[in-house]
């Protein structure tokens, strides 16, 4: 298992990961009003809106354990949102092929 983004809560999603791409040389992967993404050498960031998505990290997995509540992305990911035993929330994230 690999850790695939950290999402972190902004006010405005493109705004943050333009920075991050002046910056810290990131590059663009997607941006709307309430979510964008853009891939750094070893990791991809996310900015998120606080009522579209917690702040989390997630990790990339080939399948989900039965009984998971499944969520569809926009981008055709497939994911579930769940919570360590000290309360961080972590996405499982499984990406079309």
């Amino acid at each position: 298992m690999k850790l695939d983004h950290i999402a972190i809560v902004v006010d405005n999603p493109a705004e943050a990961a333009d920075w991050y791409i002046s910056n810290f040389d990131a590059t663009m992967i997607y941006a709307d009003e309430t979510w964008a993404f853009v891939q750094l050498d070893n990791i991809k960031l996310a900015f998120v809106v606080k009522t579209q998505h917690p702040p989390h990290f997630a990790f990339e997995v080939d399948s989900f354990e039965e009984g998971d509540k499944v969520k569809k992305h926009r981008d055709d990911s497939e994911s579930v949102y769940k919570r360590d035993p000290w309360g961080n929330i972590y996405e499982l994230v499984k990406y079309p092929d």
